[in-house]
């Protein structure tokens, strides 16, 4: 029997677009249901994190709280880190170098503008507490805990029957 369907991929060589643009939804509405603060350009897809976002990873030990941001293509001095309340901020500007003399670009995916991303901390960190490296394009910050925040955790037991 002949059909008329498209010839298929073999499993697992198919573009996953959809699916990836489907999975940053779902973490954006889930950011908003938990209520951390909006992301600034939310809604482009782009190989600098979200859009213009730096792609960020949090991690948090019983001392601190580590965070690793990737800003390729960005100077130290366009990067602004602050802290409001117990908010972090990043905040910075990718400048657009190029020279347009007879170019017909057949692609262009690189991104140029400004970003900012608000990491919530759910503590207020210690006055000149926070430390800061940037390298090679990584922003590095470790945000020491305060006591109260390190105290705020306890341990639930869980029994068997």
């Amino acid at each position: 029997m002949q059909t008329n369907l498209p010839p298929t991929r073999p499993k697992g060589h198919e573009p996953q677009p959809f699916f990836e643009q489907l999975q940053h939804e779902m973490e954006r509405l889930l950011d908003r249901f938990r209520g951390y603060p909006p992301l600034a350009g939310q809604g482009s897809f782009g190989a600098f994190g979200t859009g213009l976002n730096p792609a960020v990873d949090v991690a948090e030990t019983a001392e601190a709280v580590e965070i690793t941001a990737e800003i390729p293509g960005v100077s130290s001095e366009d990067i602004d880190v602050s802290l409001n309340g117990d908010v972090l901020v990043i905040k910075g500007e990718k400048s657009d170098e190029r020279v347009e003399e007879n170019k017909n670009y057949h692609m262009h995916e690189r991104s140029y503008g400004s970003f900012c991303r608000q990491i919530p901390l759910r503590f207020t960190p210690a006055e000149d507490a926070i430390e800061g490296h940037f390298s090679d394009g990584v922003l590095r910050l470790s945000i020491p805990k305060p006591a109260e925040a390190k105290a705020a955790t306890r341990k639930i037991e869980i029994k068997t029957k």
